[in-house]
């Protein structure tokens, strides 16, 4: 694994990307925020798409995805729930073509509001998940430095950190099969419900800078 001051030096650089932010809003999608759920599919930036469930454990992955989508110019889709072919085809279609790129915004139920951010991944080997993992903290610090009323969550990123969910079955037989590379995000309540629009601007710029880094295994 890189070490930490290593890795925080090269990427020190990145949170200074403004021109790589600047080229991801070529490609902005223009979304509304209120009601973002009706937003079944939209393309975007081709090959790259941003998604999210509508489900009870799910509130506001949907309104933070379309969000997301706008800032990086995404792709953004919303599954129905009603079948996995169904939310395939609107992931495919937000695609339009090979899916190079994949980010699922998930919520979990535990009981504890403030957990950790898990990140679980496709095509990443443990250096590139310790780079994402040193770029995501950097952008959340960067970005909650004057916040001191917003938790600073820590974040776990597959393979380097063990996560509690590991979509599994997602990477298996789901949609995690089909990218060249996948993040499956899980957020705990807090940040979806409290600290919404902090933590949406952290994984905007995240994801944002995350595809620009080398693709893994």
């Amino acid at each position: 694994m890189i070490r930490r001051s290593s890795r925080i030096r090269r990427l020190a650089s990145v949170l200074a990307g403004s021109a790589i932010l600047q080229g991801c809003a070529d490609h902005r999608v223009d979304l509304p925020v209120t009601g973002a759920s009706r937003v079944a599919v939209r393309p975007g930036r081709v090959g790259f798409v941003v998604a999210a469930p509508r489900g009870t454990t799910d509130w506001n992955t949907d309104e933070m995805a379309a969000e997301i989508a706008r800032r990086t110019g995404f792709g953004l889709a919303i599954a129905s729930g009603s079948s996995l072919e169904e939310d395939e085809r609107r992931v495919l279609a937000a695609a339009q073509g090979p899916l190079r790129f994949y980010a699922e915004i998930q919520g979990n139920d535990r009981a504890q509001c403030a957990g950790q951010i898990e990140i679980a991944t496709v095509g990443v080997d443990r250096e590139l998940a310790a780079r994402l993992r040193a770029l995501a903290e950097l952008i959340r610090d960067a970005h909650l430095r004057s916040s001191h009323e917003i938790q600073r969550l820590e974040i776990l990123v597959e393979p380097v950190d063990t996560l509690a969910h590991r979509a599994s079955g997602a990477t298996r037989v789901g949609i995690l099969r089909l990218p060249e590379r996948g993040l499956h995000i899980e957020l705990p309540k807090c940040e979806r419900r409290d600290w919404r629009e902090a933590y949406t601007s952290i994984l905007a710029d995240f994801l944002a800078q995350a595809v620009t880094l080398p693709v893994g295994r």
